[in-house]
């Protein structure tokens, strides 16, 4: 454990951990360095197929700590904008990790807290998490997790919830695309583990490519110069190692190497 974050790897799976509880795992600089260190020492860990994300005591993250914000707001432009990237790289860290990642929400998620949300490929939220972009009631925007929270979301929804700052449930989370699934509190730890499990089931090289097709295909222009990239990338996958791999595991009714 180091400032507030914990890291554990256990075989193809690590868990990265936020340990502030006392202050509902606010997100200090200290938290946002640990953070980003971890997801891009972990997108290159070739043991290391999932990452789970999750925090301890009742909130899952309160956003950025508010007096490390205070600070910022006194010192110079300069410093002010190097800190704001550095929270900008954390969640692009978190959005491009090449493994899948999954949140496992089970308290309040608020600013920056739901980017870390939106950022994860896979969420799974507790009957009882809650969700707010309460940037606008401290005079600030939610910019910096604009990208993923859009992508999450949808811009008709963050329009209320950006600028109302007000607070939706985890059914309300799910119908808006920013939760994959709601389940009850004591059930969390059996859903986050068949969701780890059938990550594991696809091939690593596979499921780093489909991430960055996702993002790929979701901001091209859909036409001929698309249709070619796509079946480019179709016709290398089929020629690959995975591939054979996977189709010749199916044939022969076994498990594929990369579950062995």
């Amino acid at each position: 454990m180091e400032n507030g974050l914990r890291v554990k790897v256990d075989g193809a799976v690590a868990t990265v951990t936020l340990t502030r509880p006392q202050v509902h795992n606010a997100l200090d600089d200290a938290a946002i360095a640990n953070l980003t260190q971890a997801f891009q020492k972990l997108g290159v860990a070739d043991a290391v197929r999932v990452v789970v994300l999750e925090s301890e005591g009742k909130s899952f993250c309160a956003g950025l700590d508010v007096a490390w914000v205070r600070r910022g707001a006194e010192s110079s432009r300069e410093d002010g904008q190097r800190d704001a990237m550095q929270l900008a790289v954390m969640i692009d860290a978190i959005d491009r990790c090449p493994k899948p990642v999954v949140a496992v929400v089970q308290g309040a998620a608020l600013g920056g807290g739901v980017g870390l949300v939106a950022a994860a490929d896979i969420v799974l939220a507790a009957e009882e998490a809650s969700f707010a972009l309460t940037e606008v009631r401290l005079g600030l925007e939610p910019t910096i997790i604009g990208p993923q929270v859009l992508a999450a979301m949808g811009a008709r929804a963050s329009r209320r919830y950006w600028l109302t700052g007000e607070r939706f449930d985890a059914r309300e989370a799910f119908r808006l695309g920013l939760v994959h699934a709601v389940v009850a509190a004591d059930k969390l730890g059996e859903a986050r583990d068949r969701m780890v499990e059938a990550c594991l089931k696809g091939a690593p090289q596979a499921l780093a490519g489909s991430k960055e097709a996702i993002r790929l295909l979701s901001d091209a222009e859909n036409g001929p110069d698309l249709m070619r990239l796509i079946a480019h990338r179709f016709a290398d996958c089929r020629l690959g190692a995975e591939a054979r791999e996977g189709v010749g595991a199916f044939l022969d009714k076994r498990k594929p190497a990369w579950m062995a």
